[in-house]
């Protein structure tokens, strides 16, 4: 806009002229950066469900190799041992011990195969624990 306030050769009314000037000496802060807030996901991790080993009674295999099997794969110690097999005794089942899902049916089945081994009907199943 030139000095003398005309546009073109043309003057400008005052107030006009005013308004312009005034708006155009104005300036406009715009925000140097442009921020995001960030999201951040925490991923949720979920505990893995426990499986019950249950040691199932027979009339069949000797206490003594239930109380071994259950010392060797089980680690429970010779008093733990026999208490669980005379509860199964007892009452037809007993739980041995919980644990996730892939460690209960690996234990479970390598306990059932060592009396299979030596004849035994002996029986270890899992369960998901409630």
């Amino acid at each position: 806009m030139p000095a003398d306030g005309s546009v073109n050769g043309r003057s400008l009314p005052r107030v006009a002229k005013c308004g312009l000037s005034s708006i155009a000496n104005q300036s406009v802060r715009m925000p140097e950066n442009t921020t995001k807030p960030r999201l951040k996901v925490k991923p949720q991790t979920e505990r893995p469900k426990l499986y019950k080993v249950i040691l199932v009674n027979d009339d069949f295999t000797p206490r003594e190799f239930v109380v071994t099997v259950l010392k060797g794969e089980f680690k429970l110690s010779e008093d733990q041992a026999h208490r669980v097999m005379i509860t199964a005794h007892r009452h037809g089942v007993c739980v041995v011990a919980v644990f996730t899902r892939d460690v209960a049916e690996t234990k479970a089945t390598r306990a059932t195969d060592a009396g299979k081994a030596k004849g035994y009907p002996l029986l270890f199943t899992t369960e998901p624990e409630e």
